[in-house]
């Protein structure tokens, strides 16, 4: 898993490991953890090794998690004054939840001549899985416990029927969001540069080395000025990137 996707466990994680990955086992019918890893070494069962990705790095999410940050990006661009293209990059994106929380806040700031017509948001995560259900932009209800009645209105249709206590995000703000497959880890080219980035709650997968190459990975694709969220909980890393601290989770790239 370190290898190829840069994920490190230690002895602490070892129920974390034991508890997400025994259901799995059981369904393949087979007889032990020894069994299943000889499963994953096996170069031919790259889907398999790809799912217990998928079962080791999911998260719970939600929209607009960490409000605060929202706060301060909307101050941040009302500030800006600016109606240039606004790029930004969900990096770890998971079920789509922050990318379309960031939607919804610029189609609402584009409505009141706050940002320009020109945004738009790419999300990544390394989950095949998850992407697929972030695409198809189906949520439970609570999920959006965060959204006020007005933005519920103007960018959900909410499900009746079978579908009662689902939401739909409207093809219009789904439209704004580009999803894809990212490596973290790995060194990547292309991306960029945006004038947003979120990195929040992924870290926590990366042991220290990595967690700063990742850091200032990312940071390359961020522009002088731009801001850099990352999950309050994690704590600062010690990047090469000279960046400074605005609030709890969210640092101002130099320039």
């Amino acid at each position: 898993m370190f290898e190829a996707v840069g994920l490190a466990f230690n002895e602490s994680k070892r129920s974390l490991l034991s508890s997400r990955l025994a259901g799995r086992i059981q369904k393949l019918g087979l007889e032990s953890f020894e069994a299943y890893l000889a499963v994953l070494e096996d170069p031919a069962q790259a889907a398999e090794f790809q799912m217990a990705v998928d079962l080791l790095t999911t998260n719970e999410t939600y929209f607009f998690r960490e409000p605060k940050h929202y706060e301060l990006l909307e101050r941040e661009l009302i500030a800006r004054k600016s109606r240039a293209p606004l790029a930004v990059w969900s990096a770890a994106s998971s079920f789509g939840d922050e990318a379309y929380s960031t939607a919804m806040m610029l189609a609402d700031m584009q409505q009141k001549g706050q940002v320009g017509p020109d945004w738009s948001i790419l999300a990544t995560d390394i989950s095949h899985r998850v992407l697929l259900s972030a695409k198809e932009a189906v949520y439970p209800q609570d999920r959006l416990r965060n959204v006020s009645p007005e933005q519920l209105r103007r960018h959900c249709l909410r499900g009746d029927g079978p579908a009662e206590g689902q939401v739909l995000i409207q093809d219009k703000l789904r439209s704004r969001v580009q999803f894809g497959q990212l490596n973290l880890a790995k060194d990547f080219t292309g991306l960029g540069p945006f004038d947003v980035v979120f990195l929040r709650n992924v870290l926590i997968y990366f042991d220290p080395p990595t967690k700063i190459e990742v850091v200032d990975r990312v940071l390359r694709t961020l522009r002088p000025g731009g801001l850099f969220f990352m999950g309050t909980a994690e704590g600062r890393v010690n990047c090469q990137t000279p960046i400074s601290v605005i609030i709890p989770g969210a640092y101002r790239k130099a320039g």
